[in-house]
């Protein structure tokens, strides 16, 4: 009888083992003593992904080159391979499973988790009805936190249907990139455009989602406009007021019109406070952080991409001082708010400044635990780290704990108060507000007084009376209209979030609001690091932008609409909400998929050849690439004499080396530790040799040493001559 405990990774693994009492290590897998398991138990582990779907060459040679004619690939059976540098390991797990009675996934406790136990229990070919299954679910790496996980495991067989869920998203993702890729690819350079193009359920309308706001931006055309605002004199001070209803005013004529019927005039008048309200205000502390909130929030600080806050998150979590990172919540249950205030001395050791913290009732604003679904929002866990821990952090990973705290303290601070004035001066038949704040207790905001914030300081106005009389001078401010604001990883990553706002349709609003906009707290990030890698976007001082190559995906996709609206995503995770409900199956579900692929492939071909946008762009994207490859190229193969020597990445290469024989000439970029660059290489090209070029070490003695660098019959050697 024996018990096989199933890791996501090694790293996970060793947490599950250092929680236990005893073990043994084996290679790939560990043997565990402990009263809480059975004997016989092992932990086995996978390297994340251990099996993953193949690709389309494996069912067929022929679609190893993309092809039209090959499209579409609609796989009868759907066939998972072990990658190469994974089969030792996956074999060792294979061996356990086999042997194992009962079945502890013990993978991270979300949808993605399932994905990866279950694929690698259904490709080790295991009888798996046969076998126990049951589910370690934990929102921490700790010991306490394991240890509890483990005295009350889960049905496995109830998360089963997440699984089938996970893995519908992954085919349907795997015939959309399969079939669209290859289509718009091809389509693309018939046309003379050079590269892949890739096609994804959630890239593509995100991608889309920047090319929308760059073309905003592009064609916004400032308006000029004027404002009236008084100054207002009194008590020998002075305060702006606004016009009260505000209205702005296209031209002059529009204001003197305005101003002649509220018997006003430019310059100093008298005037009377018409009225003056105080009112005491608060301000709650800001909610807890989901993945997601926290990425924007860090970004917007730190301008960190959203790829580098979870790696961040992820370690922090995996060093045991932050709760589960990949949450879409921002509430805590009971249990996790009774901790936090037990420990609420020791986590206030890491804030530079003492803080009352009297709120140690829970409050519905954070504490809910009917909004938990899955995991609760990102805090602190009961493993406190000391400043010389904290020190040794990444600086990044040193920021986010530092806000998570911060936030998460906040909720057992006093409400920042403060007394807001709104004072109403009239002068003629017009009235002007103003408004001011002064902070009566600071409350949880000391928590971020050293940090930075997006609020301005809070106007003061000085004391006066209702029914006071004051100096108004009126002033015409002349503004002009501003652009929207550029996307940065945050805000994108807020926009896939709450993609679904921007709809049109009722039900897709709803569907979009209920699971979170595109994507998910896992994916978004890596989403984006995939538009990046790809040339598809690029930042600049922390703004997104797509680039000529991405324009040129957008406009071959925007004949498609369901390519790069938020509607796709919401009917799909309907769908698939409804897969995870078991109210639909998986083959229901990718008939629809296949269907759309199907009109996509009759279409597009078409669109091609008559919408002239897309012609439009192919000759822009056409004319910078002859550009950026003129560019590229150093000189003429002084081998072939008809290729072109050009920067191939790790390497410089001839361009003729498909050729019929292939030129086979290359040269390298590092030369005995030195790089040799373009201006080097033109020179050995078109001369033959090098000026002297220093910085070059020897392989045995490390010295440096100067020379210059020649080519003799195609090869590279030094020429120590002066």
């Amino acid at each position: 009888m024996k018990t096989v405990i199933l890791a996501e990774k090694p790293s996970q693994a060793r947490a599950y083992v250092e929680a236990l009492e005893s073990s043994k290590k084996h290679p790939g897998y560990y043997v565990i003593n402990d009263p809480i398991l059975p004997a016989n138990t092992v932990i086995t582990f996978g390297l994340g992904h251990l099996v993953k779907l193949a690709p389309p060459e494996k069912y067929d040679a022929k679609y190893k080159k993309w092809s039209l004619d090959n499209l579409p690939i609609f796989p009868e059976h759907y066939q998972f391979v072990v990658p190469a540098d994974k089969k030792t390991q996956f074999k060792i797990v294979q061996d356990q499973l086999k042997q194992a009675e009962t079945i502890i996934v013990a993978t991270d406790s979300d949808r993605e988790g399932e994905n990866i136990a279950w694929s690698i229990m259904n490709q080790a070919k295991i009888d798996i009805k046969s076998k126990t299954i049951k589910r370690l679910w934990i929102n921490s790496l700790e010991k306490d936190a394991i240890r509890a996980g483990f005295k009350a495991l889960k049905d496995g067989w109830a998360y089963y249907p997440a699984f089938k869920e996970a893995q519908t998203r992954q085919i349907s993702d795997w015939l959309i990139g399969m079939n669209g890729s290859p289509l718009y690819s091809l389509l693309l350079n018939q046309a003379g455009v050079n590269g892949v193009y890739s096609i994804g359920r959630v890239q593509t309308p995100t991608l889309y989602m920047v090319y929308q706001r760059d073309n905003a931006i592009e064609n916004f055309k400032p308006e000029p406009y004027l404002e009236l605002q008084a100054e207002v004199s009194a008590n020998q001070q002075k305060f702006d007021a606004k016009l009260d209803p505000y209205q702005r005013f296209k031209d002059e004529s529009g204001l003197m019109t305005f101003m002649q019927a509220k018997h006003v005039h430019k310059g100093s008048q008298d005037g009377l406070i018409k009225d003056v309200q105080k009112q005491a205000k608060k301000s709650a502390s800001p909610r807890l952080f989901s993945l997601s909130a926290l990425q924007t929030m860090i970004n917007r600080r730190y301008h960190a991409s959203a790829a580098d806050v979870l790696k961040a998150v992820q370690a922090l979590y995996e060093a045991k001082y932050l709760s589960y990172p990949r949450t879409d919540s921002q509430y805590i249950t009971d249990q996790e708010f009774t901790y936090l205030r037990q420990n609420l001395a020791r986590y206030q050791k890491l804030v530079s400044k003492e803080i009352a913290l009297p709120q140690i009732e829970p409050q519905s604003r954070y504490v809910n635990g009917k909004k938990v679904q899955e995991h609760h929002a990102i805090i602190m866990t009961k493993t406190v780290p000391s400043q010389e821990q904290l020190a040794k952090l990444s600086k990044l990973e040193q920021q986010v704990y530092d806000l998570v705290l911060r936030a998460t303290l906040a909720m057992f601070a006093d409400p920042y108060e403060y007394e807001e004035t709104t004072v109403i001066a009239q002068v003629g038949n017009a009235n002007f507000k103003a408004t001011g704040k002064v902070p009566t207790k600071q409350g949880w905001k000391i928590l971020f007084d050293n940090q930075k914030t997006d609020e301005q300081e809070p106007n003061t106005l000085p004391p006066v009376q209702k029914g006071e009389q004051v100096q108004i001078n009126l002033q015409t401010l002349q503004k002009k209209t501003t652009p929207p604001t550029p996307f940065t990883e945050g805000t994108l990553i807020t926009a896939m979030k709450t993609a679904g706002r921007s709809l049109d349709d009722e039900a897709s609003v709803a569907i979009l609001k209920d699971v979170e906009g595109i994507g998910t707290e896992a994916t978004r990030a890596n989403i984006l690091e995939v538009l990046k890698n790809r040339g598809y976007l690029t930042t600049q001082k922390n703004q997104l932008h797509v680039t000529p190559q991405g324009i040129t995906l957008c406009k071959a996709v925007e004949q498609q609409p369901l390519l790069i609206t938020p509607k796709l995503t919401a009917k799909w995770e309907k769908a698939l909400k409804q897969i995870k409900e078991n109210k639909r199956t998986q083959d229901n579900f990718l008939k629809q998929i296949k269907a759309f692929i199907l009109k996509m492939i009759n279409e597009v071909p078409t669109q091609f050849t008559e919408n002239k946008m897309i012609q439009s762009q192919v000759e822009k994207q056409k004319e910078i690439q002859r550009q950026a490859k003129a560019a590229d190229e150093i000189g003429q193969c002084p081998m072939c004499h008809v290729g072109k020597i050009v920067d191939k990445g790790k390497f410089y290469g001839c361009t003729n080396y498909q050729a019929d024989p292939p030129c086979k000439f290359t040269l390298p970029k590092k030369w005995s530790g030195k790089t040799i660059g373009k201006t080097a290489v033109k020179q050995l090209i078109t001369q033959g040799e090098t000026t002297t070029i220093k910085g070059f070490k020897s392989k045995k003695t490390s010295k440096s040493f100067s020379a210059k660098l020649k080519l003799t019959d195609g090869k590279l050697i030094f020429n120590f001559e002066k």
